[in-house]
């Protein structure tokens, strides 16, 4: 989703980095017109193809169940027609992230030249987002403390060798880094243009092994990179024996999760039921689970309603 890479891919459908495509566990038959949208009717709620976005439309559909509706779950696996779902009301809600979904809709709205609207501050990309939503017929609800985000990881041994818990503390250390990520880093400004440029942070190569995947914090922890490009939303970072610097100058895009909801479709006991996550979802609690479903295997439809009953959220 380069702004929040994670999300970017997400609603490019390129996204491997966030996860593997696992069975969700749901009724994921092909996106129909709802029949109805009054409480106790029929709601479809659409995925990404992928293990985060997966995991936040099963925990939709297992609250608006809880309200009344009957809920059907589809996996949209192509930009263009989820959004044109969305716009229809043939999927009436869906997961998305703010800076890149505002990026999204504002150059559908004003063309692919449109400069960027998104932004590191979550209220200022919500302002920029919510007319564009409007204007298509769409509402943006209440977002999660939850947000998938570029992230920047250096060996425990390199950190310590060098006292670095920022990113800040690299670019000042004085310390030419190789980083291992995927080969658009080169020119992505959430990448290695913004690490140069807000962190000072010398990079002498790009290691090309991908964006957040094993051989990208295998390649850190052996030290062919000294920095690796992760996401927030990884558990497995740590495995590898690696340490994530903070972010502390604000480099990436407030991508955090948000349910985007057909207007149409909107009522309010569907606004009540998907706001309650928008204070429970953490950015730490969407990396555990992520890491349930890819390492552990389990079903997204499962992780998702283990965790909202958790937190209070099902009976």
């Amino acid at each position: 989703m380069f702004a929040g890479l994670a999300a970017l891919l997400a609603l490019a459908l390129t996204a491997a980095a966030c996860g593997s495509d696992s069975d969700g566990g749901g009724s994921n038959g092909a996106a129909g017109a709802s029949p109805t949208t009054s409480a106790g009717g029929t709601l479809t709620v659409a995925d990404a193809g992928f293990t985060e976005s997966k995991i936040l439309a099963e925990m939709y559909a297992a609250v608006l169940e809880k309200a009344g509706y009957k809920v059907d779950r589809t996996s949209v696996q192509q930009t263009e027609l989820a959004q044109s779902s969305l716009e229809k009301g043939t999927v009436d809600a869906m997961p998305q992230y703010v800076a890149t979904y505002a990026d999204l809709l504002n150059s559908k709205v004003h063309g692919p030249d449109a400069s960027s609207v998104s932004s590191p501050d979550l209220q200022k990309s919500l302002a920029a987002l919510r007319p564009l939503a409007a204007g298509l017929g769409l509402t943006v609800l209440d977002p999660a403390d939850a947000v998938d985000q570029n992230a920047f990881a250096v060996s425990k041994s390199f950190a310590t060798q060098h006292n670095l818990k920022t990113l800040a503390d690299l670019g000042s250390s004085g310390q030419t880094v190789k980083i291992a990520a995927g080969p658009e880093c080169e020119t992505r400004p959430f990448c290695q243009p913004g690490l140069e440029k807000t962190y000072g942070i010398k990079i002498s190569e790009i290691v090309k092994t991908g964006v957040d995947t094993p051989q990208t914090k295998a390649a850190v922890k052996d030290g062919t990179a000294q920095l690796g490009l992760v996401l927030t939303t990884d558990a497995t970072v740590t495995d590898y024996d690696l340490v994530v610097l903070t972010d502390d100058k604000k480099l990436q895009n407030a991508d955090n999760l948000v349910p985007i909801v057909n207007t149409k479709s909107l009522t309010p006991q569907i606004s009540a039921a998907l706001n309650k996550l928008a204070p429970v979802l953490t950015t730490a609690d969407l990396a555990e689970l992520n890491k349930k479903v890819d390492a552990q295997r389990e079903k997204p439809a499962a992780v998702a309603k283990e965790y909202l009953k958790s937190k209070g959220l099902l009976s």
